[in-house]
């Protein structure tokens, strides 16, 4: 379905073509060329853009325009500590009031990440992991809290795609994904808060050995 407005649409399908690599880090954005193949006119792309490069993921160059950041690994742990901050004080506070209906769709959402990777569906698989993650945070009834998480997220779903271009990396998630539900489930708030700990070092462990400190590959 269609999201309700054009540049919520625009954002979107930028998203899709940043994490999907067919706009590589570095290159230009050609927005002449995207709004055209969106159907759309520059005005919601210029701000899509806008809202692109306060979260991070596109720079503007003057006389240049917009480019699609560079992978950076100083960018990627700075992220990832603080959303080791925030998201532990969420799950604490979320845990006592999880549900059987949400941890039913907990579960659901777990599968759904299971059936992207079986399908090598880089793009659905980003998505679904995000709906999983979601669905343990937003029970800890903080909106401000889950906003500036959210924020964090949208600025690394570029790193996701790289991570989760390797098998191993996906088989690695589902597992641990198993072992989150689980905790979830048992509602034991610390155990939990170390999986997910676990979860995003194996992540940035794993993004350290394929992007260098400037952004470009590691040398082997």
């Amino acid at each position: 379905m269609r999201p309700p407005t054009t540049q919520e649409f625009v954002l979107e399908q930028l998203r899709r073509l940043i994490v999907a690599g067919e706009i590589a880090p570095g290159r230009p954005i050609r927005q002449d060329a995207i709004a055209q193949q969106l159907g759309v006119s520059r005005v919601p792309l210029r701000e899509a853009l806008k809202t692109l490069e306060a979260e991070g993921q596109v720079v503007y160059r003057p006389h240049r325009g917009y480019a699609v950041a560079e992978l950076a690994l100083a960018d990627l742990e700075e992220v990832y500590r603080l959303r080791e901050l925030l998201e532990a004080e969420a799950v604490r506070a979320a845990c006592p009031h999880y549900t059987t209906e949400e941890l039913a769709r907990l579960e659901g959402l777990r599968r759904d990440v299971d059936r992207a990777a079986e399908q090598d569906d880089l793009v659905g698989m980003i998505a679904a992991n995000r709906r999983f993650h979601f669905a343990l945070l937003e029970p800890c009834g903080m909106p401000r809290l889950l906003r500036m998480v959210r924020t964090l997220w949208d600025s690394t779903d570029a790193y996701r795609a790289v991570y989760y271009n390797a098998e191993d990396n996906r088989s690695r998630v589902r597992r641990e994904h198993e072992r989150i539900a689980r905790a979830a489930a048992d509602r034991d708030a610390e155990h939990l808060v170390s999986l997910l700990d676990e979860h995003r070092r194996h992540a940035v462990e794993a993004l350290r050995t394929t992007i260098g400190p400037d952004g470009g590959p590691s040398a082997p």
